[in-house]
């Protein structure tokens, strides 16, 4: 299960961001099958966080509950989000922004897809030369001028009960951060990194200050006192808000901004030629903090429809995509028998699908290991959403198979780093929260619900008062 985690996608008009969220939901939510979420509205789809099940290991079959495992790779359902589209002013409610805006609020990672080619401007318009990386620049400044804005425009009233109720800095800012899906701990973190980045600038400009500052002391003045005045704590972030100018209040939101709204650079049409190569570097060199992801979501979706119509077997965890031609071309002798028996199974391709295919598998699979979708995914998952796989499961003997040959890892969720056992415990179900009396791992070690969970300890069994959960 992929919890409530929600993985947004947004970009421009003609970045392909439709065309990214179709391959990634396959399409279809409802060619999907079973998922654990119980409302999906019409913007929203399900994906697929693809990661090694130990199954493989263990040498049992797999029959998930939610999502499906095939050859041992298993596919996590996800949620994604199609944020409505963008273009510059959406802060000022041009287009659709108050709605994109609205559809951020509940997102905990974003793919931003950006049209790597360079082939469309601002609004989406076909040109030449254009700077992807001017989308992002944009984007970031539409989302903290809205922040922005709504706080600003109430600072006066913010400020008079800031100091009405003796409410310390977390307290208001909480309130004001509490629409746009962020708790208290994030705010806290959010005003501990402003509070380092200015004194980190007060002690430069203290450093570089203190030769002049040595020179005015030597002949009398006091600017010593004056540096030193500089890095006082107090004065960083001061508690009386109506000494906070706008300036102030911006900079604590782009900060805040930067924390809660974690984004994924997905370089779309990387197969595109043309200006790819030149933009890629300008992205990479002005965005170091943000992962950025290679990606042609056409391709997949080109994949995707093949595989459907049985003209190719596709696997994007490998990046293989083998079709009939395969076994007439000058690499079949190094085909395996099960993979030149899984070809003869495929239709016969057309020569006009056959010189697409070669292209995808010239420009993306061999290139890049994939078309990026799944990828793009992963990073947005294990980086930025910092969440791992977890396999509660009601028997350790993990070899043991049922009637039907099934092994024991029915249930995959995915929980935050740092999640403990008795919060895993609350995730399966408070009442085994309630009941609950200790956990084993394979190794036969008994853990407390105050344990950490960790990557050697993803494998749980949880027992209560009413037994094995």
């Amino acid at each position: 299960m992929g919890g409530d985690f929600i993985i947004g996608c947004v970009g421009k008009p003609s970045a392909g961001k439709s065309t990214f969220f179709n391959a990634a939901t396959e399409g279809s939510t409802a060619k999907v099958g079973s998922y654990p979420f119980t409302t999906i509205t019409p913007n929203e789809g399900i994906g697929y966080y693809i990661t090694d099940c130990p199954c493989k290991k263990y040498g049992v079959g797999c029959s998930p509950r939610y999502g499906r495992c095939v050859s041992g790779r298993r596919s996590v359902p996800i949620r994604l989000l199609d944020v409505a589209g963008l273009i510059p002013g959406a802060s000022e409610g041009r287009g659709l922004g108050c709605k994109f805006l609205d559809d951020l609020r509940v997102a905990d990672v974003l793919l931003h897809i950006i049209d790597v080619s360079g082939t469309t401007n601002e609004k989406g318009e076909t040109t030449t030369g254009y700077d992807p990386s001017a989308d992002h620049e944009w984007l970031l400044s539409e989302v903290e001028l809205w922040i922005f804005k709504n706080i600003w425009g109430k600072w006066t009233s913010v400020a008079r009960r800031h100091a009405a109720t003796n409410s310390s800095l977390l307290d208001t800012f909480s309130a004001q951060f509490s629409g746009y899906g962020a708790p208290q701990t994030l705010v806290a973190a959010a005003l501990q990194e402003l509070h380092r980045s200015r004194r980190s600038r007060s002690q430069a400009l203290q450093e570089a200050a203190a030769p002049a500052a040595a020179a005015a002391a030597a002949a009398g003045v006091s600017a010593g006192a004056a540096v030193a005045r500089g890095t006082d704590d107090a004065s960083l972030l001061p508690e009386d808000l109506t000494k906070w100018a706008s300036e102030d209040v911006m900079e604590l939101v782009k900060t805040f901004v930067k924390i809660r709204f974690p984004f994924v650079l997905v370089l779309n049409k990387c197969d595109a030629g043309g200006d790819v190569d030149k933009n890629v570097l300008r992205l990479s060199s002005k965005f170091r903090d943000s992962p950025l992801v290679l990606t042609s979501a056409l391709a997949e979706c080109f994949l995707q429809k093949l595989q459907q119509q049985k003209m190719i077997a596709y696997d994007p965890c490998s990046g293989t995509a083998y079709c009939s031609e395969d076994l007439r071309g000058p690499g079949s002798s190094r085909l395996k028998e099960e993979q030149q028996q899984l070809i003869k199974s495929l239709k016969p391709i057309d020569p006009k699908a056959f010189h697409r295919l070669e292209k995808v598998r010239d420009l993306m699979l061999f290139r890049h290991g994939g078309t990026g979708v799944a990828e793009a995914l992963r990073v947005a998952v294990e980086v930025l959403g910092q969440r791992m796989a977890v396999y509660p499961v009601k028997t350790l003997q993990l070899s043991a198979v049922d009637k039907k040959g099934r092994g024991p890892f029915v249930e995959c969720m995915l929980v935050k780093k740092g999640t403990t056992v008795g919060e895993l415990a609350h995730l399966l179900h408070p009442a085994i929260a309630r009941n609950f009396l200790f956990a084993e791992l394979p190794d036969g070690r008994r853990v407390g619900e105050n344990e950490v969970m960790t990557p050697e300890s993803s494998i749980i069994r949880i027992t209560t008062d009413k037994g094995a959960q």
